[in-house]
């Protein structure tokens, strides 16, 4: 496969690295969650640096142990051995680190539920996407998407946790980061 190189993107006055991370900025939007880009980079030492791609702020479904709920989130269309290896450290430092690939397929939330937990549990480099392991240790899927009160949260992969999805404001966030377009001056916008 020929190496092609990301498009830089532009939304909301950021420009992004590239057309996936700006779909996630415009379902991150579509949730209602407060997220910044690019916030800050971090020497992890041995001559290591990483800059995760988000952080987003008071995140539900987090366990609770007295640190805030901030989430990080690392954008991969493709993982390598040193990215992995950047957001393992990253963690291990204390920080919860989210792994996301391409906006899931899925014509409601349910297929979308489907396709991000057929994802979670494949080793990526010893990272897995959409898994709680880079957050709080626990190696299980970890769903985004909308609460009945309107909130960002984080939903386990098993079925009992959906009981406070919000299901059509879930299934409206990823339509439109599915449907977000760049070309030609188009914003991405909801």
């Amino acid at each position: 496969m020929p190496d092609f190189k990301p498009i830089e993107t532009e939304y909301k006055g950021y420009r992004f690295r590239s057309r996936l991370e700006a779909r996630w900025a415009v379902f991150f939007d579509a949730c209602g969650v407060k997220w910044d880009y690019e916030v800050e980079g971090f020497d992890l030492g041995d001559g290591i640096k990483y800059l995760p791609d988000f952080v987003l702020y008071d995140v539900h479904g987090l366990r609770d142990d007295g640190v805030n709920n901030d989430l990080y989130v690392e954008v991969k269309g493709r993982m390598t051995k040193a990215d992995a290896e950047k957001i393992r450290r990253f963690h291990k430092e204390g920080a919860r680190v989210l792994v996301v690939g391409s906006i899931p397929d899925g014509t409601d939330a349910h297929d979308v539920y489907e396709n991000v937990f057929q994802e979670c549990y494949n080793d990526n480099e010893g990272v897995s996407y959409y898994n709680f392991e880079t957050i709080d240790d626990d190696y299980f899927g970890a769903f985004p998407g909308v609460d009945e009160e309107g909130h960002f949260k984080l939903f386990g992969d098993d079925l009992n946790y959906l009981r406070d999805l919000d299901y059509e404001a879930t299934e409206k966030a990823y339509k439109a980061a599915r449907q977000a377009r760049f070309e030609f001056g188009e914003k991405g916008g909801l």
